[in-house]
């Protein structure tokens, strides 16, 4: 099915899975269908897979034979998370996650990274707009590429190999996406777009090697984009100490991963970073998740921060074409930051209940006030 409906009616998939995946993606829902009445202008449908750890322990498998063919039925994903302390992390991965984003060819990940109205970065003197990223982290191979074994169990001389695949075609169509959305951004110098290109070639000889040179050679298509080079170390330094000189990043599987969440703590927290797994072609549908994990510590206390699905949802509204709703959705819970009405990991005293009926509560108000405006 096409991720974009000319009826303007989309099918959601929800995969809410472990830890407060459930707590968050049921406030996402709320608000969802909160803006998607008031708007009018567009419908959701939403449909809840019971894939999670409980699932695999009962079953098996986290996802049954013919999930992914059910997933394919539908515009969208909006996923919660995976992971859960009985079960070894490199199996709930690979059993729920990558399962879904390799097979679908989900292989731009977006991370975009801001500081909040009414927020605060713990980094000294920077305010909102001083910080307001885009990390772009190639998706389906590099240091995830599930390639590699162990041998020799048990024995002294037991060997474990974690192979990481670069690939030409991978490296042009991630690169040539990160351009493209650094183009669109528009920031850097006479406004044509900003990349910084992340790597780790002085040491990694062969795979970083050609990642550079892949990124020199899509670049010719972009002249006007402003380009610099980092080596993934000294990158964390410069988000640190210079956020302000940077725009759109572009960085394997394993250094956006690490990067991204070093983003969203400088930010202000975990808990209002969002993802987008894509297929840019738009054969498959695309996968949207906040990016803090399954939180077991927090599960079930009704103090998760559902913001970073809230924004998560609005990248997803953006995907499937509806970016005045999306607009509405970030306005709105931006005005509840300011508002001083946040979760504990932001320095706030509410819950998740709370933020997501203040949320609510402000987008009854955007639209009411909207609608004034057309009457006067």
């Amino acid at each position: 099915m096409s991720p974009i409906s000319t009826s303007r009616n989309y099918s959601i998939a929800t995969i809410p899975a472990d830890g407060i995946g459930p707590e968050v993606i049921s406030a996402g829902v709320c608000v969802l269908e909160k803006l998607s009445s008031l708007s009018g202008t567009f419908s959701l449908s939403f449909h809840s897979y019971d894939w999670s750890s409980e699932t695999y322990k009962k079953t098996g498998a986290y996802i049954p034979h013919d999930g992914l063919d059910k997933l394919k039925q539908h515009d969208a994903i909006l996923f919660g998370a995976v992971g859960a302390p009985d079960v070894p992390d490199h199996i709930s991965l690979w059993g729920l996650r990558l399962s879904i984003c390799q097979p679908l060819q989900q292989y731009a990940n977006v991370r975009p990274t801001k500081i909040f109205r009414g927020t605060s970065s713990p980094l000294r003197n920077v305010s909102p707009g001083d910080l307001d990223w885009v990390i772009i982290r190639e998706n389906s191979e590099g240091e995830y590429a599930g390639q590699g074994g162990r041998s020799h169990r048990g024995q002294l001389w037991e060997t474990a190999t974690e192979v990481a695949v670069f690939t030409r075609h991978a490296i042009e169509r991630i690169m040539r996406f990160a351009f493209e959305t650094a183009k669109k951004r528009g920031r850097g110098k006479g406004g044509k777009g900003k990349l910084t290109v992340v790597t780790k070639s002085n040491a990694q000889r062969n795979g970083m090697v050609l990642w550079d040179e892949v990124a020199v050679e899509v670049g010719k298509e972009f002249p006007g984009v402003e380009v610099d080079k980092m080596l993934v170390d000294a990158m964390t330094c410069r988000m640190v100490l210079d956020p302000k000189s940077i725009d759109t990043i572009v960085a394997t599987n394993l250094h956006a991963d690490i990067l991204s969440d070093l983003a969203a703590s400088l930010a202000g927290s975990i808990g209002i970073a969002p993802t987008s797994n894509l297929d840019p072609t738009r054969a498959n549908p695309s996968m949207f998740e906040p990016i803090h994990g399954s939180a077991f510590d927090i599960t079930g206390k009704g103090v998760a921060n559902p913001v970073a699905t809230f924004w998560t949802a609005a990248e997803m509204l953006t995907w499937l074409g509806e970016e005045e709703g999306a607009a509405r959705l970030m306005e709105a819970v931006e005005n509840v930051t300011e508002s001083g009405v946040c979760t504990r990991d932001l320095g706030g005293k509410a819950g998740t209940k709370e933020v997501t009926e203040a949320v609510c509560s402000e987008l009854e108000k955007l639209f009411a006030d909207k609608e004034q405006a057309w009457l006067a």
